[in-house]
């Protein structure tokens, strides 16, 4: 199943507290449960004015849909093609 990064524009993301962050966490699990099992939630990086997500989903559709239904930005979304590491240098 595809892989994508999901860049939302959202300003003043990194000076959200704790409880901020759990709502928008809570919202987000309720619209995935509703989508049902294709769509998984795996980790969001929280910028100055970013947040930068990881999900699994069969298309970018479907991104899309959690998105609007949750009534969040989706200002790009980028299917991963490939991930590297350190370890990729190893021969």
């Amino acid at each position: 199943m595809p892989k994508y990064i999901i860049e939302r524009e959202i300003p003043g993301a990194g000076n959200l507290g704790a409880a901020d962050l759990q709502g928008i966490s809570q919202k987000s699990c309720g619209v995935l449960q509703k989508l049902g099992p294709e769509i998984q939630w795996v980790e969001s990086f929280v910028t100055n004015d970013k947040v930068y997500c990881v999900y699994i989903a069969p298309d970018e559709a479907m991104i899309k849909a959690h998105a609007q239904q949750g009534g969040f930005p989706a200002d790009a979304v980028h299917e991963v093609k490939g991930i590297i590491d350190p370890t990729t240098a190893e021969s």
